[in-house]
C-alpha cells in the first residue's frame, strides 16, 4: 500500500511540474531580450544633452507649493482615504492569481492576511512618523507577490500586483494602524498609500515635525550615494527626488538631519555631512545643465515595476526628475496624465497625432498617455517626435500570440519604437494607442 501511495504522489509532483515547465516555457517565448536589435536605439541620439540645447533658464515651481504637497501627511489630522479605497487589493481573491512559484494562489492567502490586516483598527492611530530606508509600499501586509497569468504576455515578472510604490530614505507618512501581528502598518505619503514594515518607521513628535517642514530643504540628485552619521556609520544610500532639511553649510558640504531608530524605538536625530555634488540647496533652475545631469542619473537605472528592487518604473522616473525643480506630480501615470492643459487624441489618426504633437507639445515640459503607460516628450530627431521613457519592453505578435521584446531601462525612441522588429505589433505602438498628451509647465 506505501508503494501506492509513493506512486500517486510521484504522479502528482509529476504533474505540477509539468504545469510549472509548460507556464515557463510560454513565458520564455514570448519573451525577447536583446534590446541592442532594436535598430533605432543605435540611430537616435541616447544623450540628453542633444534634446536640451535650447532650453529656457527658470524656475518651473516654488519651494512653497513643493512643501505644502511633499508634506501633506503631517498636515492632516487622519487618514485621508477611505477604508474601501484602502482595501482594494483584496478583490485578487475573486480571480486566478499567482504566486513566486508560478503556481496558482489558495484563498487561505487571502483569508489569513484579511485577517492580519485588521482594518476594524483603520485610522485609529493617526501619528505622524518617518521612514528609515528604501521601502516597499504593499497593497496588502506581505512581501509575497501576487502575479497574474504568467503565460500571458505583459503578465508575470517583474508585474508584481501588490507593489504599490517605494519610499525613499526620511520620508514623511501618516500612520493608520497596525496589523494584528504587529509586523506592518498601514501608511499614507504624500502620493500613495499601503503597508510598509513597522521597523523601517519610526514616530516624530509633532514639535519636531513642525522644525522640519520650516527648515531650508536640501534636494538630492544623485542616486546610490552613501549617507553616514557624524560619527561614520553608514545610515542609507541617497535617491535622486530624496529631501533632507538643512543645518549648516561649507563650501563643499551640506549639514543635513536624518533620522535612524534607538533600540527603544525612538527618534535618534543624527547630523550628516554630504557633497554639494550630490544635493542642492531649496529648488534648481530648468535650465539645460541641471535637465541633462538629472536624466543622465535616471539613465544609469534600470526598469523597475512599483519601484521594486529599488529602480524605477515610468511615473516615478517622472516624479524623480521633476522634484528637485520643485515641481510636484501624483505617483501613477493615469493621474499624471491629467496634470497641466490635456489634449485628447483618441480620435486623431496616427499623422493627425504627430502633427497635433508637432504643433503644441513642448520639450521636456509635455508627457506622451496611453493607457497604463507615461513618458516625456523631448523633441524632434529626422522630423519625428522624441520621447524619453522608462520601459519594460516592445510588444510583439505571431500567428496571433502576443509578446514581448524587452528593453528594460530608460531611452530615448520614437512613438514606435521596435517598428524594425519582425513580429512588432503596430496596433500596441505608443502611437497608435495613445490617449493624449498634457502640457505641465506653461
Amino acid at each position: 500500500m506505501r508503494y501506492f501511495y509513493l506512486l500517486t504522489f510521484l504522479v502528482l509532483l509529476s504533474a505540477c511540474s509539468q504545469k510549472q515547465q509548460q507556464i515557463s516555457e510560454q513565458t520564455s517565448k514570448m519573451t525577447k531580450k536583446q534590446p541592442e536589435n532594436i535598430e533605432e536605439l543605435k540611430i537616435i541620439p541616447q544623450e540628453p544633452s542633444f534634446y536640451a540645447k535650447n532650453l529656457s533658464d527658470e524656475y518651473i515651481s516654488d519651494i512653497e507649493t513643493f512643501v505644502e504637497h511633499y508634506f501633506k501627511p503631517w498636515q492632516i489630522d487622519t487618514i485621508s482615504i477611505d477604508q474601501d479605497k484602502a482595501t482594494w487589493a483584496y478583490t485578487y481573491d475573486n480571480n486566478t492569481s499567482y504566486t513566486y512559484t508560478l503556481q496558482p494562489i489558495k484563498q487561505n492567502f487571502f483569508k489569513e492576511i484579511k485577517e492580519n490586516s485588521n482594518m476594524e483598527q483603520f485610522a485609529t492611530i493617526n501619528e505622524k512618523a518617518l521612514t528609515l530606508k528604501l521601502l516597499n509600499v504593499r497593497a496588502i501586509p506581505t512581501d509575497k507577490p501576487i502575479f497574474l497569468d504568467p503565460s500571458i504576455a505583459g503578465e508575470g515578472y517583474p508585474f508584481d500586483y501588490l507593489q504599490n510604490t517605494t519610499l525613499a530614505p526620511n520620508k514623511p507618512i501618516l500612520i493608520s494602524h497596525y496589523s494584528k501581528d504587529k509586523e506592518w502598518v498601514f501608511i499614507e505619503c504624500s502620493f500613495g498609500f499601503g503597508w510598509v514594515k513597522t521597523k523601517d518607521i519610526v514616530f516624530i513628535k509633532p514639535a519636531y515635525t513642525q522644525l522640519w517642514q520650516k527648515a531650508q530643504q536640501v534636494f538630492f540628485l544623485k542616486d546610490a550615494q552613501p549617507i553616514y552619521d557624524e560619527n561614520g556609520n553608514y545610515l542609507f544610500d541617497s535617491r535622486l527626488g530624496m529631501v533632507l532639511p538643512l543645518i549648516d553649510e561649507d563650501d563643499e558640504t551640506y549639514t543635513v538631519l536624518s533620522v535612524s531608530k534607538s533600540k527603544e524605538n525612538t527618534p535618534l536625530y543624527l547630523r550628516s555631512k554630504i557633497s554639494k555634488n550630490i544635493a542642492h540647496k531649496g529648488i534648481i533652475r530648468f535650465n539645460t545643465k541641471n535637465v541633462v545631469q538629472l536624466i543622465e542619473e535616471l539613465k544609469k537605472g534600470k526598469y523597475g515595476w512599483g519601484g521594486i528592487y529599488g529602480q524605477r518604473d515610468c511615473s516615478s522616473t517622472l516624479r524623480d526628475f521633476y522634484t528637485p525643480f520643485g515641481f510636484w506630480l501624483p505617483r501613477n501615470s493615469s493621474v499624471q496624465s491629467s496634470v497641466g492643459d490635456v489634449l485628447m487624441l483618441e480620435q486623431f489618426s496616427n499623422e493627425q497625432k504627430i502633427e497635433q504633437i508637432r504643433e503644441k507639445a513642448t520639450p521636456f515640459k509635455t508627457f506622451v498617455y496611453k493607457k497604463g503607460h507615461i513618458a516625456l516628450y523631448v523633441g524632434n530627431y529626422n522630423n519625428q517626435p522624441i520621447i524619453f521613457q522608462n520601459v519594460w519592453g516592445v510588444k510583439t505578435k505571431k500567428d496571433g500570440v502576443e509578446g514581448r521584446f524587452l528593453i528594460a531601462r530608460p531611452i530615448f525612441s520614437t512613438l514606435e519604437v521596435g517598428k524594425n522588429l519582425k513580429e512588432f505589433d503596430p496596433d500596441a505602438s505608443m502611437l497608435s494607442q495613445m490617449k493624449s498628451i498634457n502640457t505641465i509647465v506653461k
